[in-house]
């Protein structure tokens, strides 16, 4: 018995395009088949068409979804399909009428996915030449049309296309395919005519180059170091070779770099689990790279450091450091500690007065800080995020340890000025500065009136200081 292929047609503003898209579809010699739409929230008569197109053709559902994106379009239909293998079609884009049939001719056990040649048509002419298939050549990059045959089982267990703003979500999913065994087979025939229009997403992802890096070494760092022996690089055709150079220095036997799920993608990477925490700084630039190389600690190294040095009572407990130098200069750099006993950051009691036991925990922090200034210790960057604590403020810890600095003594001003960087209420800081000052034996007054007035200089000029 021949299986049943769903043919999904994410659509967003393609009105002029999609009835010819379901056309060539609907005209394929095989049988059976079924077209999933769905409507992405266009904003033009996209839907209209494809309704008026699905009346008079059965095998053709349409759906709607509020506008959140290709992939969520694709997920949306792909849940929705009934069918055991799953072929994605654009909405501006074609397909031969043989294609279905030949390309269900070559399932085997072992084929994970079935692609073809393609042509371009509309503003550009000519067959689009993609390289031959290996594993090697995927991690540096995409040769699989995203109007391939796969599995709707394998999209289910690699979790979909990611929703994520990576802008190469097609490159993406065929990574977390090919992450387990299986063969890549593509037909030796045109199956797809691909619609290329001026400003078209093929042309300006070139200008998205090193964020999709960044997103595929992310996302698939298991798969990078397996077939090109680290990440991939910007310069991508030069990446196993940079990676031949590539010295690793670590402390602790600790293996999992890439553990757990991502809990901040901004500037630095952020992973957690229910152990560990493990942070990836961002890769410097060419000059701090040299700096950090061969003249000065990385920020993994101090963060390692001046948690063994601070202590427990302070901070989670430093399990492991890893740099990687190329030619000697510093490219990437992890930090890996136990998870924090805090489920709280000091974020958490901005603008809520009625935070459970807030003054208790405000009280706390100040002498927690008072502590720290004892012990000669200044936090470079003070911040809310940065100052963990559990519900009743029992344990308090600090975080993002690099800028950490050890001085000794320390002036009244330098402590005081230490707080500039924690922007809550007026009421808040004094709680917290006459904490703080009765540890200290000073002055609550005059440690809360320099407190507040000296409101760090950003959140001052941008009007925020919440006072």
């Amino acid at each position: 018995m021949k299986p049943l292929v769903s043919v999904i047609v994410p659509l967003y503003n393609a009105a002029p395009y999609i009835s010819e898209a379901l056309a060539s579809i609907v005209a394929s010699a095989y049988r059976p088949i079924e077209v999933v739409v769905v409507d992405d929230g266009s904003t033009d008569n996209s839907l209209t068409v494809a309704q008026a197109f699905a009346a008079t053709h059965p095998e053709v559902r349409v759906l709607h979804q509020p506008n959140a994106g290709v992939s969520a379009a694709r997920n949306h239909a792909i849940r929705e399909a009934q069918g055991e293998w799953i072929l994605p079609v654009d909405a501006d884009d074609r397909i031969s009428p043989e294609y279905i049939g030949h390309a269900v001719a070559a399932i085997e056990p072992d084929v994970r996915v079935i692609g073809c040649r393609a042509e371009f048509f509309g503003a550009k002419s000519g067959e689009w030449k993609l390289p031959e298939f290996s594993r090697e050549l995927l991690a540096r990059k995409n040769m699989i049309h995203i109007s391939s045959l796969f599995r709707k089982a394998d999209w289910m267990t690699v979790g979909g296309f990611c929703q994520e703003d990576i802008y190469r979500e097609d490159w993406d999913f065929w990574l977390s395919l090919f992450e387990s065994e299986g063969r890549y087979v593509r037909l030796d025939e045109v199956g797809l005519y691909y619609r290329v229009l001026p400003g078209s997403r093929r042309h300006t992802a070139k200008a998205q180059k090193r964020a999709i890096v960044d997103a595929m070494n992310l996302r698939h760092p298991a798969f990078m170091e397996r077939h090109l022996g680290g990440p991939l690089h910007y310069m991508r055709s030069w990446s196993r070779f940079l990676n031949r150079f590539r010295r690793y220095r670590q402390t602790g036997g600790f293996r999992h770099w890439d553990t757990g799920h991502v809990i901040l993608n901004h500037r630095n990477i952020i992973r957690a689990d229910q152990e560990v925490v493990v942070k990836q700084f961002a890769v410097p630039g060419l000059w701090r790279g040299i700096w950090y190389g061969w003249f000065a600690k990385s920020k993994a190294q101090r963060s390692y450091e001046y948690a063994l040095r601070l202590g427990e009572d302070f901070t989670p407990a430093p399990v492991a450091y890893r740099e990687a130098r190329v030619f000697g200069i510093l490219r990437e750099s992890w930090y890996v500690s136990r998870r924090a006993l805090c489920d709280y950051s000091f974020n958490d009691l901005i603008g809520a007065p009625d935070f459970p036991l807030r003054d208790e925990i405000l009280r706390r922090i100040g002498r927690f800080t008072a502590g720290l200034h004892k012990r000669g210790v200044l936090h470079g960057d003070y911040s809310g995020g940065n100052i963990l604590f559990n519900a009743d403020g029992t344990c308090i810890q600090i975080v993002d340890l690099n800028r950490l600095r050890f001085c000794g003594h320390l002036t009244r001003e330098q402590r005081l000025c230490n707080f500039e960087r924690l922007n809550i209420d007026r009421s808040a800081l004094e709680t917290l500065a006459r904490a703080y000052a009765e540890e200290m034996c000073e002055d609550p007054y005059y440690d809360a009136e320099y407190i507040i007035s000296h409101r760090w200089h950003k959140h001052v000029k941008q009007g925020i200081t919440n006072l």
